[in-house]
């Protein structure tokens, strides 16, 4: 097995192979394992879910050995983390560091995948797993004259290890979602100006982070096995409180101290999106929601002008884009040093010598920082050159959009996997979950391959087609689809508009799997000769999208 990316994923991807006793290999771009941990390294970086929950479940020790020093983990944290899982488990030999994968391509002749690297390395592998992630290619706009700007340029994703020192600096930050939130508190405390340049203001709620006390992790380590099954049965993959009812079921007094325990207390995204149990599909309730915030907002900053700014509008429907999580984001616009400008009422036209030229005015600046995040999803894989059977381009195949059958399995590629892809719940999930549940489901998969003598496996078209159509019209249910958002491409031009994840949850996508496993695979077609792909059985799945249930029938 080949593994490309030594993050969340890789890391356990590799794990569980080995414990198989297949022969694997991980090859990494960077210097140092850790994915998306390893390069976003800006200041004020950390996970948006609580760290009990944003770890292995795998190894009740690990569990027990590890102690998180807060509710949210800094960056520099998880990926302290992620090394000490590397040691723990002896992962670091079979882990090839400073390789970057340029292509892949299935030679139907010989039956498996040929990978090439950027520095002409060549490896073959019966099996390759992309363990890419969904947040990795960064997405830097072009912008005019920047070549020319004498100051330093930053992207959020590409931070340099030892750090920057702004002290005193005139600092730009173009972008405004969670890297953009997550920084401006820590830059504005050094600069000696901050300008915040943003397209579209979006809805941030307040972390409520706290260090963990002895007492408090020793309480939550006790619970950490009841903690993972309510996990694996909430919607998102993680331990939360959320709210069965909709808002049509309480009263106005109920509604308001839901509201406001989840802003005060519950802390986090994906708490605040279950405060009503409609919240994402009933546009009332949603704005209700929405105006609860903007009033929140409102009410944290001083000038009026900075205020409206960065409420966002009224056809944003709340937590259509991802929510960003931040500490005292909103209070920083009270400083002094701190502006915003709007680029959509004026744009940046371009870079100059001295900074940044809008349609308004001139900037000066000694730093420009793009946190303007990435090509969400599908842009690592189509970044690498995958060729499936009969050497048909994977850019070919997605240039309308992903297609993926249970967001694992590509139609015409092989013996490939995507580890929580298109398709599947991942960036609406607590990931970690969410990478766990497919490691351990393609590691079922293929010794259930080797059980049967059968040596090569792929979706079929009919099945890739079916869960496509689902998560289409299971998305189309509810508001987010009404965004701009990255879950949609939109932040990358000429990106084709498709909802990417699968809405309808964790414990109803994994309940899907688990059957399409126990009716023998539905879905996928399987040969015992992996040279001529020779078909030796077949069954294929239909989806029911009316009811969202997974059914099949024998072919």
């Amino acid at each position: 097995m080949l593994i490309v990316g030594a993050g969340f994923a890789g890391l356990y991807q590799l794990y569980r192979a080995r414990e198989m006793g297949l022969r694997t290999r991980v090859l990494e771009a960077g210097d140092g394992v850790g994915g998306t941990w390893f390069w976003n390294r800006y200041p004020g970086a950390r996970c948006d879910v609580e760290s009990l929950d944003y770890s292995y479940s795998f190894s009740p020790e690990l569990e027990q050995e590890w102690s998180w020093s807060e509710r949210y983990a800094p960056q520099e944290e998880i990926l302290r983390y992620i090394n000490h899982v590397a040691d723990r488990f002896s992962l670091r030999p079979d882990i090839q560091l400073n390789t970057r994968v340029t292509a892949a391509s299935f030679e139907d002749e010989e039956g498996q995948w040929e990978v090439t690297t950027e520095a002409g390395e060549r490896f073959a592998a019966t099996y390759l797993v992309m363990a890419t992630g969904a947040l990795s290619l960064p997405q830097r706009p072009k912008l005019d004259g920047l070549g020319s700007f004498a100051g330093a340029v930053y992207h959020s994703a590409q931070w340099p290890k030892e750090g920057v020192d702004f002290t005193g600096k005139r600092v730009a930050v173009i972008g405004t979602g969670s890297s953009g939130v997550q920084m401006t508190p820590v830059i504005a405390e050094q600069a000696a100006q901050l300008t915040v340049f943003q397209r579209t203001a979006n809805f941030s709620v307040p972390a409520h982070n706290v260090a963990f006390t002895p007492e408090a992790l020793r309480a939550a380590k006790a619970r950490y096995p009841e903690r993972r099954i309510l996990g694996r049965e909430a919607i998102t993959g993680q331990f939360l409180n959320a709210n069965t009812k909709t808002a049509a079921e309480m009263t106005d007094e109920e509604k308001l101290a839901e509201l406001e325990y989840r802003w005060k207390g519950a802390g986090g995204g994906f708490r605040m999106l279950r405060t009503f149990a409609d919240q994402m599909s009933n546009e009332q309730t949603n704005r209700m929601v929405a105006e609860f915030v903007r009033a929140k907002i409102r009410a944290k900053i001083k000038d009026p002008r900075k205020a409206e700014l960065l409420c966002p509008r009224d056809n944003l429907p709340f937590g259509a884009k991802r929510l960003s999580v931040d500490s005292h984001y909103y209070e920083t616009f009270n400083r002094d040093n701190v502006d915003i400008v709007d680029v959509q009422a004026t744009p940046i036209v371009a870079a100059t010598p001295h900074g940044l030229r809008t349609t308004e005015r001139e900037y000066d600046f000694d730093a420009v920082i793009f946190a303007t995040g990435f090509d969400a999803m599908t842009g690592a894989l189509l970044a690498i050159d995958i060729r499936g059977s009969g050497g048909v381009p994977l850019r070919e195949r997605w240039k309308d959009g992903p297609v993926a059958y249970l967001g694992l399995g590509i139609a015409g590629y092989p013996n490939m996997f995507v580890i929580a892809g298109p398709g599947s719940p991942s960036v609406l999930s607590n990931v970690v979950h969410s990478i766990e549940t497919h490691v351990d489901w393609i590691m079922r998969l293929i010794r259930r391959m080797y059980a049967d003598g059968l040596k090569r496996v792929e979706a079929t078209r009919e099945a890739e087609a079916g869960w496509v159509q689902l998560c289409a019209d299971e998305a189309d249910k509810t508001l987010y689809t009404r965004a701009n958002s990255w879950y949609v491409g939109a932040n990358i031009p000429g990106k084709p508009r498709v909802f990417m994840a699968f809405v309808s949850g964790v414990p109803t996508y994994r309940r899907i799997i688990e059957r399409v496993e126990a009716n023998d695979y539905e879905g996928f077609k399987f040969a015992s000769d992996a040279q001529s792909g020779e078909l030796v059985r077949s069954s294929t799945a239909c989806a029911n999208t009316r009811s969202g249930n997974h059914h099949a029938r024998r072919q």
